[in-house]
């Protein structure tokens, strides 16, 4: 039985037009928001959410895949207006959302600066100026590699890192789903690893994919690109090659 809602957010950003795909999950006693687009998204996600027929306030808990700005952007923002939402992170990103240590992103940006083309420059800075706006908040849990939460017929933290060091994503054995958050994206219809070219470390993120493997998933839900329609373990197989080769 599928436990979750897809909540399609599309939205203009840079001057192209995105489109994210947080995910709530429900049972009798919880329901559970898995990432939170970028600053000033909580509109948004509430706009979405009641498309659901579900109201923003019966959110008990929000889990944060990894720091990037698509995926925190709101974080404080919501815990202001709901201070009952718990905040949960790996215990490795943690400290990037709550601010005690500098962002991965914000460092990797400013590293490449000098080195991208002249006509390129205005668009980092600007990139750069969003990172250091980011505003922290505190993080009331945080997960482990393995871990098993018994909420919403049970939630499997998988880490995958690549993308970053403490990414995750999240298994519902219930119904065979991964919400893979940024391990990988689907693009043209094709699962892909995510902006490879911005990935921390690439081998790590095809080694994440690899041990994707070992789970029995039949569905697969990116961030950016939804429901992925087709076989999800010839999907992760093919990507696997694909890098491998």
């Amino acid at each position: 039985m599928n436990n979750y809602h897809l909540l399609h957010i599309e939205f203009e950003y840079g001057g192209h037009k995105q489109v994210i795909t947080p995910v709530l999950l429900q049972d009798e006693q919880d329901t559970i928001l898995i990432d939170c687009g970028y600053p000033d998204f909580m509109h948004l996600l509430e706009a979405a959410a009641d498309k659901q027929g579900i109201a923003f306030e019966s959110i008990t808990k929000l889990i944060v895949t990894h720091h990037d700005i698509d995926h925190i952007g709101s974080l404080a923002e919501i815990k202001r207006s709901y201070p009952h939402i718990r905040i949960i992170a790996h215990e490795w990103d943690a400290p990037y959302v709550e601010g005690t240590r500098r962002s991965l992103r914000l460092e990797q940006a400013e590293s490449t600066l000098d080195v991208i083309p002249d006509e390129a420059k205005p668009q980092a800075e600007e990139f750069i100026r969003s990172l250091q706006s980011l505003e922290p908040a505190l993080v009331d849990q945080t997960v482990h590699s393995d871990e098993l939460l018994p909420w919403c017929g049970g939630i499997e933290i998988v880490h995958t890192p690549g993308h970053m060091p403490g990414h995750i994503s999240l298994y519902l054995p219930s119904s065979k789903t991964l919400i893979a958050a940024d391990a990988v994206v689907i693009e043209q219809g094709q699962l892909n690893i995510a902006n490879p070219q911005f990935t921390l470390d690439l081998e790590e993120a095809v080694r994440s994919v690899q041990r994707l493997l070992d789970y029995d998933i039949e569905r697969i839900i990116c961030y950016h690109g939804g429901l992925y329609n087709g076989d999800a373990k010839e999907a992760l197989q093919e990507l696997v090659q694909k890098y491998k080769s």
